[in-house]
């Protein structure tokens, strides 16, 4: 029988997490998958944990280390379906995450992109991410720049899309080293609206040395200007754009990167920015940090978690 997800998991150095990311995916209750590894250059003994499953559903790729989006984009190539289910190497689905995004598909086959809501899981507990709507039901298309102003409705390990909009939206960026995720889900957003599962059945593991939660570095961060052109005319997608810029000059601002902070603020737009947001902005660096440790010992996410 012919699959009708392919599962794409990029996986770099996660031994400690991808026994558990690939039995999450092998006990979904929806069976009827290809699950595609690629091994992207691991040398923690990660490819012998990934060697140990034996079942027939699961292709292999490894290759030299060349970055998530290229890893990902490479199990998007060597899928044989029509669905591309993304899962990053150490998190995690409910078992009937899969069965709800077919069943939204059957319910709303027009559509293209398809997620479920998501859940942060810390040391010492998991929380489902508080997004800046409110959804009753539990399946509504939504515009992802309207729907993101709190937390984006997508992530890497919560989104499902048909494989042929590729060809208009183009793949993973390989040139964005951090951040990668959001540019392609901007471009998502320029031509197709999300069917969104109100129910967190993805997990996001949140593990400190992880490189979203150390990369206090903007060297690799996206600049936010591809776009320049397309957000004049789409105002959702500039207010999208200026969220992110302000979480950039904040981030600037705590490593005293004067310059970057200078060049993100000269693109935004104050009124796409809450009272506070503003606030934030001119705010000296000793507050700031003051705000940010305040909310580490709650053990969360200290900036703005815009992927």
């Amino acid at each position: 029988m012919q699959p009708f997800f392919s599962v794409v998991i990029s996986v770099f150095n996660k031994k400690d997490h991808i026994k558990d990311t690939i039995n999450s995916v092998l006990n979904q209750s929806f069976k009827n998958i290809e699950i595609i590894v690629v091994d992207d250059g691991s040398t923690d003994g990660s490819s012998q944990i990934i060697n140990d499953f034996l079942d027939e559903r699961i292709k292999v790729i490894r290759t030299k280390n060349q970055g998530a989006s290229k890893a990902r984009n490479t199990g998007i190539t060597n899928a044989n379906t029509n669905y591309i289910a993304l899962l990053d190497g150490d998190d995690l689905w409910h078992k009937d995450f899969l069965m709800h995004i077919k069943e939204a598909i059957a319910a709303f086959p027009d559509e293209k992109v398809y997620a479920t809501a998501l859940s942060q899981k810390y040391p010492n507990k998991t929380v489902p991410v508080s997004y800046s709507f409110k959804q009753k039901e539990l399946y509504s298309v939504r515009n992802y720049f309207k729907s993101s102003k709190k937390y984006a409705i997508l992530s890497s390990s919560s989104t499902v899309f048909k494989k042929d909009i590729l060809k208009t939206t183009g793949n993973f960026d390989p040139n964005i080293i951090s951040g990668q995720d959001i540019d392609l889900w901007i471009r998502f957003a320029m031509y197709y609206n999300v069917v969104f599962i109100n129910k967190p059945l993805a997990i996001y593991n949140h593990i400190a040395d992880s490189l979203s939660n150390t990369a206090y570095s903007l060297t690799n961060k996206s600049k936010f200007d591809k776009y320049l052109t397309e957000e004049k005319e789409n105002k959702d997608l500039k207010a999208y754009l200026d969220l992110n810029r302000y979480s950039m000059a904040l981030l600037s601002k705590f490593l005293n990167d004067k310059t970057r902070y200078d060049y993100y603020i000269s693109f935004i737009d104050f009124k796409n920015l809450t009272v506070r947001q503003t606030i934030l902005l001119k705010s000296p660096k000793w507050l700031l940090k003051l705000l940010l440790k305040l909310k580490s010992f709650r053990g969360e996410k200290l900036y703005y978690p815009s992927n």
